[in-house]
């Protein structure tokens, strides 16, 4: 699980959310594809922009044995932490 860990000075620079996300966008989900999964679109932190800016869902290759865990926002220490997406067994 990848986290991005950020210190107090990238946080008054706008590094950090200070809220959380919005609701996901609603998406068509495309037909499926052999071979393909689907990973729905999601909000990430934008430091120049110091808001939210959405990632539209896409395809990625299927990895043989694994599970995608969809990448998601979760609350820690009283702090927004974005974590990828990635591959598990």
């Amino acid at each position: 699980m990848a986290i991005l860990p950020i210190d107090d000075a990238d946080a008054q620079r706008g590094s950090r959310p200070n809220r959380p996300p919005p609701r996901p966008r609603p998406e068509r989900r495309p037909p499926p594809r052999r071979g393909q999964v689907w990973v729905p679109g999601y909000w990430e932190w934008s430091v120049r922009r110091r808001d939210y800016v959405w990632v539209p869902g896409r395809w990625i290759p299927a990895r043989h044995g694994f599970h995608y865990r969809q990448p998601r926002w979760t609350k820690r220490n009283g702090e927004w932490m974005f974590i990828h997406g990635q591959w598990v067994r």
